[in-house]
């Protein structure tokens, strides 16, 4: 079975990936493969689709597209 190296994973990202494989209850390796696979499985996204759907749930909601300055203005308020 091949095998595969990766270099530079960043601490905090092997510690993401430790402690879920430990509620999961499987090895680090197991863990990764798992990770991966779904990653790569994931079905493609098409914007133009993605876009109209988010038009159609915002008219829904009666909701008002944000304009840069809200968003400033949300930012200074201290939220994210």
């Amino acid at each position: 079975m091949p095998s595969l190296t990766i270099k530079g994973i960043p601490d905090r990202l092997l510690r993401r990936l430790r402690k879920q494989a430990l509620s999961h209850r499987r090895s680090l390796n197991s863990e990764v493969l798992t990770c991966l696979e779904r990653a790569v499985e994931l079905p493609s996204v098409d914007p133009i689709a993605w876009l109209k759907e988010a038009d159609r749930l915002r008219s829904r909601l009666a909701l008002r597209p944000l304009s840069d300055a809200a968003l400033r203005r949300a930012r200074s308020r201290g939220r994210p």
